[in-house]
């Protein structure tokens, strides 16, 4: 124990000494990465939304809140569709929120593909109960976005939604989803999708952090500057003849973002409603968060640069706002990812002595920065009472995300350039994805 005490204040003393006697240019070229991509991205975006965008906001509620009124007047029917596989154990949670909705005029249908689970006895028990309008069946499976289409079909809802089986709503989320409609190009809105297992693991802690920070914050901004990229598939809203126009779901791996792009070339804008809150169940292991984590990011390849890649062809329907968010969505992913393996191995080789020292310096220059941009997200949530105690794993979101998830997202994005492994994923049939690679969907 002694030796570990010197040996611990001699680290400390020689990593103070260090970092005090070093000039501020010097600490800027050290930590470049932080300086230059990081600081302005997470903390400045931030800090300027809240100080100029939010009061601006704030100032149009008066617009959805008489679009509410219409709302309420004209009570249109809202189809929500919900698709899902061996959901048998959270599908009776998910109904049960729709049905405590304070807006009602909803016509609940449920698309089970191909469940061998209780999934089927659980939801005929609910169409019994007349808590669901319909339930539809795959007997073979065809995947997420077949049942999808499956439901679309057969609804009747002037607004589209879509919900994962798993997720729950809070009472207002309807209708605060469908006010964001009073904006005529509006064709489709993202609900704010948050951690409900938050305190499950250490796993889902960081997750429901970072849910606070990449959707309940950044698709904010991104919903503001017409860049926001996807519509999340655990709640979102569409306008039906919108749907119809792009021809539903696209069969094949990564729908969620698919579909979004498929909207935006149609020039309809794409907004995010903060106020509509979807929980969801996160993975609790980090195995389990790796295996989610290798799929969804494997879509940027598949979905951005191969699929889209007109977007970045001046055509005579370029849509700048779509070129931006396809943009900003391959730089500060692919690029930042892979810059960020070069700034270690620079950091390596220019500074092999002091390697330690400046590892532990960007986990607290990044603590420091998460925490900031925590506090600014926590202030503007409806859960702060909730979410309170989250601020206690903020000292793990530097590793989770710098040597986690970046390497996660890296590995994802190489496997996908050079084996197109989204087509393999089981996440998704077999068949379904060979038909999807052949037609390059």
């Amino acid at each position: 124990m002694i030796h570990f005490i010197i040996g611990f204040n001699y680290f400390l003393q020689n990593f103070l000494e260090m970092f005090f006697t070093m000039k501020i240019t010097h600490f800027i070229k050290v930590f470049w990465f932080f300086f230059l991509f990081d600081l302005p991205r997470y903390i400045l975006i931030d800090v300027l939304f809240i100080i100029f965008i939010v009061p601006i906001i704030n100032r149009e509620k008066k617009y959805r809140e008489r679009f509410g009124k219409v709302l309420k007047y004209e009570n249109p029917l809202v189809s929500v569709i919900i698709p899902g596989k061996n959901e048998g154990k959270g599908i009776r949670k998910c109904v049960l929120s729709l049905r405590e909705q304070t807006y009602k005029n909803l016509e609940i249908i449920v698309i089970d593909d191909g469940s061998d689970d209780n999934m089927k006895q659980e939801c005929k028990r609910l169409l019994r109960e007349g808590l669901i309008n319909r339930y539809l069946r795959n007997e073979e499976r065809g995947g997420k976005a077949s049942a999808a289409n499956f439901g679309f079909r057969l609804s009747k809802g002037k607004y589209i939604i879509h919900m994962d089986a798993d997720s729950s709503l809070d009472r207002d989320a309807v209708f605060n989803i469908l006010t964001y409609f009073y904006n005529p190009k509006v064709g489709a809105v993202s609900g704010n999708v948050k951690v409900r297992n938050m305190y499950e693991s250490w796993v889902t802690a960081c997750q429901a952090i970072e849910y606070m920070k990449t959707i309940s914050m950044s698709r904010w901004e991104k919903a503001y500057l017409k860049i926001l990229r996807i519509v999340s598939g655990a709640f979102g809203a569409f306008k039906r003849e919108l749907i119809e126009q792009i021809g539903g779901w696209d069969i094949g791996p990564g729908l969620d973002g698919d579909i979004t792009v498929k909207i935006m070339k149609t020039k309809n804008h794409v907004s995010f409603a903060h106020d509509a809150i979807c929980l969801t169940n996160a993975p609790v292991s980090l195995k389990a968060l790796i295996n989610q984590r290798l799929r969804w990011n494997r879509s940027l390849i598949r979905m951005r640069l191969r699929k889209h890649r007109n977007v970045f062809t001046p055509e005579e329907n370029f849509n700048i706002f779509l070129f931006l968010s396809v943009l900003d969505n391959v730089f500060f992913n692919l690029v930042l990812a892979t810059l960020w393996i070069i700034y270690h191995i620079f950091t390596i080789k220019n500074f092999p002595a002091s390697f330690f020292n400046i590892f532990i310096m960007n986990l607290l220059l990044y603590t420091a920065s998460n925490y900031i941009q925590f506090f600014i997200t926590w202030i503007i949530s409806e859960r702060k009472f909730e979410e309170v105690k989250l601020f206690l794993f903020i000292p793990l979101m530097s590793i989770y995300i710098g040597y986690i998830l970046r390497p996660v997202r890296l590995i994802a994005y190489i496997d996908e350039l050079l084996f197109k492994s989204s087509y393999k994923d089981p996440w998704n049939p077999r068949k379904v994805s060979k038909i999807a690679e052949k037609l390059g969907m």
